[in-house]
């Protein structure tokens, strides 16, 4: 499933906690696809508390607590590290991450936690939901075969990235809008990872917020920015990256496109996918009330393009940044119509 899929279901998931019909839910997924990144999410739009445990580095008794003498009786004390309604607040996500990696001890002290939302005489607060991640098994990671006893405690979903999904995220959350438009012309690298080839470093939707970082950091010194991009997506996808940011400089100012001061389309296609992503991202960052008038340059711009398929996908990321205002825009109606042979679009 989509992460944009995957997120709702979460969604109703912790929303159905409080009427008692919500069931822990188990992410699958290879490295970097961002099943962690969607849990932190949901907890950070519902405002609640997120408790990451990472199971591959515990033992039993982390989880399970020590055993200690109470008169006649043992008992057993609580771990710190889980949800406790005084401390914590009455709603969260307990997130049980990384659990196929955890030893088969572990994994059986879990069993009760996620079942019975209880460990002996703890119980998890009536608020909190509860879900869990980790890798497939043969996504070269240190895993164990899920139990059936566990597996049988959850409902099971397999995250996929999505390149539309990602740059969702990655104008919301600042990505250079140069890596957006690279993915966009070479949508085969978002995500490219071989189980049965080791590579240390490979492209996955985590690692492009990586090549990010490295660019911000480097893009100055260009003997070390190759080499930063490969460290952080690959040889392979590091230099089609580098190759293609090599042949920007002629792209126009998309401040001026905004504006309406200029039409100037680059001759490159990789340039033109550059321009694209570049005016979303400027369009994105306006104050509200210059948004509509920017957004009717975009438009017209929009129809300018030699490949129609370019300017829809400039208008489908203006939609994803600015959602329904775009259909009342005057520009809107007349590229709608012009494309119409190509996409369909509803309004609700």
């Amino acid at each position: 499933m989509r992460p944009s899929q995957i997120a709702a279901v979460l969604a109703g998931e912790f929303a159905a906690v409080p009427a008692g019909t919500h069931t822990p839910v188990m992410l699958w997924g290879p490295p970097g696809v961002g099943k962690s990144q969607i849990v932190a999410q949901i907890a950070d739009r519902a405002g609640v508390p997120l408790i990451d445990v990472r199971l591959a580095q515990m033992e039993p008794t982390d989880l399970r607590g020590i055993p200690f003498r109470h008169g006649a009786n043992v008992i057993w004390s609580v771990p710190a590290m889980l949800p406790d309604g005084a401390r914590h607040g009455p709603r969260g996500v307990l997130f049980l991450d990384e659990i196929t990696s955890a030893v088969p001890t572990v994994t059986a002290a879990a069993y009760q936690l996620i079942l019975d939302r209880r460990l002996g005489e703890y119980r998890v607060p009536q608020g909190w939901a509860i879900f869990a991640a980790g890798n497939r098994h043969g996504d070269r990671g240190v895993t164990y075969q899920m139990a059936a006893p566990l597996a049988n405690r959850f409902a099971h979903y397999e995250v996929e990235a999505d390149l539309d999904d990602w740059i969702v995220w990655a104008h919301a959350s600042g990505i250079d809008a140069r890596l957006i438009a690279f993915l966009r012309f070479r949508p085969d690298l978002l995500f490219l990872f071989d189980p049965a080839r080791y590579a240390a470093a490979f492209p996955t939707p985590r690692s492009w917020e990586y090549a990010h970082r490295a660019l911000a950091k480097f893009e100055r010194v260009p003997e070390l920015l190759g080499e930063a991009l490969n460290a952080c997506v690959g040889a392979a996808a590091g230099l089609a990256c580098r190759a293609y940011l090599e042949h920007l400089d002629a792209m126009p100012d998309v401040a001026a496109i905004a504006a309406g001061a200029t039409k100037d389309m680059p001759r490159g296609l990789e340039v033109q996918y550059a321009v694209a992503a570049a005016l979303v991202r400027h369009i994105g960052r306006l104050p509200a009330a210059a948004q509509p008038e920017a957004t009717n340059h975009a438009l017209e711009y929009a129809r300018r393009f030699p490949q129609r398929e370019l300017g829809v996908m400039l208008v489908t990321d203006l939609q994803r940044v600015l959602g329904r205002p775009l259909y009342g825009l005057e520009a809107f109606a007349a590229w709608a119509q012009e494309v119409s042979d190509l996409v369909s679009f509803e309004r609700a």
